[in-house]
């Protein structure tokens, strides 16, 4: 039986003792986005998020056909991705999906071993092994499918000391806003069609030896009106954590299917970013002209204290603080979490971004669920679509 540790790393890594961890993951790489129009979809995540410039490929730098603007902010990259003629096959992802994720790049030790032990498990490639290299080194990188058309990319840059990869040129520019602290991904949710769940459950275990180890049915994730199922899904060593989502029956039409029907088919719903002062980062998030979901109602925030004395722990944050920015509050026997989540970042109801902070719990904010649905419905309502 595997034992579960606490980690220094952010009392979130999970270590399997006696297990065999045939896909090592170090961490997440880089998240691709493709996007309409990638140089003002740059500036929107500078300006609103506080990324800076880091890496660019394009016309300038012998790249005809696409053009990616990297973006960082302490381990998180961004890449943002647009076609530059009507012959790419870029094009049809957005015409279909709209702006949003296609590749979830993994960090890798060994790019090949990774590409053939989960394609040998049955993955379906994206991409074989290839080394790009330059006069800073060479990168390996090779892909794999998973739900819908997104892509993992296992990189390998252990031999490299240039910018990003070859192929881009770091990104020099005078305007730099400043970093909102955000640290790292957290986690990533996938929301996938109806009884799908369990199927992508088993491809993550059997595919990339994920394990299960966190389950939410409907009677715990629903609302008056809706309703959904998730299961959280974690490597080895709990870098790499990703809930998946379906809908479920309910009275109306939930979130999940919402997506759905605007994505047209399976992705990656949110990307939770970790900050270490959720109250600070939220803050300057709000006068960038992020919007976030609209604040719990006042006897939430009553009930905070009683549900965090249930594993007798204190709440250091200012709550009226936290109240007023409308960040919600979990707890279970580890410690408890701070988290918000941001409206859609585009006009289809589909990407959103969490930020979360951890005070040693190592949940999803399960008992903030009803709430945060709840909020998610009235925005829902608003566009007509619950």
């Amino acid at each position: 039986m595997a034992k579960e540790v606490k980690s220094v790393n952010y009392g979130l890594e999970k270590i399997f003792e006696g297990a065999q961890d045939f896909l090592p993951l170090l961490g997440t790489d880089y998240v691709e986005f493709y996007v309409g129009n990638a140089k003002q979809a740059a500036h929107f995540y500078k300006t609103a998020f506080g990324f800076q410039s880091y890496a660019y490929r394009g016309l300038e730098t012998g790249s005809t056909d696409a053009v990616s603007y990297v973006l960082k902010q302490d381990k998180i990259k961004l890449m943002l991705t647009t076609p530059l003629n009507s012959k790419s096959s870029i094009n049809d992802h957005i015409v279909k999906h709209g702006d949003g994720v296609k590749v979830v790049a993994l960090w890798v030790d060994d790019a090949r071993s990774a590409y053939k032990e989960t394609t040998s498990r049955g993955a379906k490639s994206y991409q074989e092994p290839k080394a790009d290299t330059d006069e800073f080194g060479e990168v390996v990188t090779a892909g794999i499918y998973t739900y819908g058309e997104t892509v993992h990319m296992f990189v390998e840059r252990k031999n490299y000391d240039g910018v990003f990869m070859p192929g881009f040129v770091e990104w020099k520019t005078d305007y730099n806003p400043p970093a909102a602290g955000l640290k790292y991904i957290d986690h990533m949710v996938g929301n996938v069609g109806w009884n799908q769940m369990n199927v992508w459950v088993k491809w993550y275990e059997d595919v990339m030896g994920f394990e299960n180890f966190l389950s939410f049915d409907d009677k715990q994730i629903h609302t008056e009106y809706s309703a959904l199922m998730s299961k959280v899904m974690s490597n080895g060593n709990g870098r790499i954590k990703f809930p998946i989502n379906e809908p479920a029956e309910g009275k109306k039409r939930s979130q999940i299917e919402e997506y759905l029907d605007f994505y047209e088919g399976a992705g990656v719903q949110h990307i939770a970013v970790a900050t270490d002062d959720i109250i600070k980062t939220v803050s300057q998030l709000k006068a960038n002209g992020v919007e976030f979901l609209s604040t719990p109602p006042e006897e939430y925030y009553k009930a905070v204290p009683g549900r965090l004395d249930i594993f007798d722990h204190e709440l250091r944050e200012d709550i009226e603080k936290l109240k007023a920015l409308g960040i919600m509050i979990d707890a279970d026997e580890e410690g408890y979490l701070l988290q918000i989540f941001t409206k859609p970042v585009e006009d289809r109801p589909t990407l959103f971004f969490e930020i979360i902070q951890r005070m040693g719990a190592r949940g999803f904010g399960a008992g903030n669920f009803k709430a945060l649905f709840e909020s998610i419905e009235r925005e829902q309502a608003k566009r007509g679509t619950l």
